[in-house]
């Protein structure tokens, strides 16, 4: 017999996004939490936390339809690859077979007719989820700040020195923990956010204002090192990285730094009224990860 309360699956519960969703929905007892895990030892530190789980991994797909099985809510989050638009599709097939309802689809920045490679998958993505039939909220978040923590296990900032590559554009920002709220309200109340795509960025900096933040708020010099999208490419090859993707993103900070994508400054007034709260922006983000940034 199924349970009353509604089944919300988290995938992506071990990284950032999927992680913080979770930390903020567990306790809620209007839901019950599954946590979506590739292995048993992935499992184990989120069973210490009362929280169950269940053995999924988007590249085996003979997974995916024992992890669905009585789930009405799921937050879908893929990797950084090109492979997420057949893992996105092969899941939202067998979704739609469990009989999910409702679907948070994690995708990417930029308006509907955005031509960045990856910002484009994701709005195929979107839009695989509406013909599909489910109840859906799509999140578009704007750069994440943490990108500044590590991208891809790159550190951005050393010794007050940030190493990016976007020229000296200003562009919009947001704190992937607040993507991470949204994300969690949706999944609480779909009936109040279905049908809505989410813009979400809040703080509009150039990394050389970020580096002044920084040194305000540190008091410590910071600066901004200004290199060339090509180095970040010879980075992600050398770090192993899907490069199919990492070519997209590539892409993004040329056309970046060359100011030819409009509307990337855009902020939204949704945050509030979505969460009750007001979102992060650089002086708090700074504040928090303190201990990460000075030197």
């Amino acid at each position: 017999m199924h349970d009353t309360k509604p089944t919300v699956l988290i995938t992506g519960a071990t990284g950032q996004i999927g992680g913080d969703t979770l930390r903020f929905l567990q306790g809620d007892d209007t839901i019950e939490l599954v946590a979506a895990v590739r292995s048993p030892a992935k499992a184990q530190p989120f069973q210490a936390r009362g929280i169950r789980t269940v053995i999924m991994d988007f590249d085996h797909e003979h997974t995916l339809a024992p992890a669905l099985q009585g789930v009405d809510r799921v937050l879908l989050v893929t990797g950084y690859s090109v492979d997420m638009l057949r893992q996105s599709k092969a899941f939202l097939d067998r979704a739609r077979h469990a009989g999910v309802q409702h679907v948070v689809h994690l995708g990417a920045c930029g308006d509907d007719d955005a031509t960045i490679g990856h910002w484009a998958w994701h709005q195929f993505v979107e839009r695989y989820v509406q013909w599909c039939g489910f109840s859906f909220t799509h999140l578009r978040p704007e750069c994440f700040m943490q990108n500044l923590l590590s991208y891809d296990g790159t550190q951005a900032v050393r010794n007050g020195v940030i190493e990016q590559y976007t020229g000296h554009t200003r562009f919009s920002w947001v704190d992937g923990e607040d993507v991470a709220r949204v994300a969690a309200q949706a999944l609480l109340h779909p009936q109040r956010h279905a049908g809505q795509t989410y813009r979400l960025g809040y703080d509009v900096k150039s990394y050389d204002e970020v580096a002044q933040v920084m040194s305000e708020v540190l008091g410590q010099p910071f600066r901004y090192d200004a290199q060339s999208p090509d180095v970040f490419l010879e980075n992600m090859r050398a770090a192993g990285a899907e490069m199919a993707y990492m070519s997209c993103v590539h892409d993004n900070f040329t056309r970046m730094a060359a100011g030819t994508i409009p509307g990337v400054d855009q902020v939204f007034d949704n945050f509030k009224a979505i969460t009750g709260r007001e979102p992060v922006r650089w002086v708090d983000f700074v504040r928090k990860h303190r201990a990460a940034f000075a030197y």
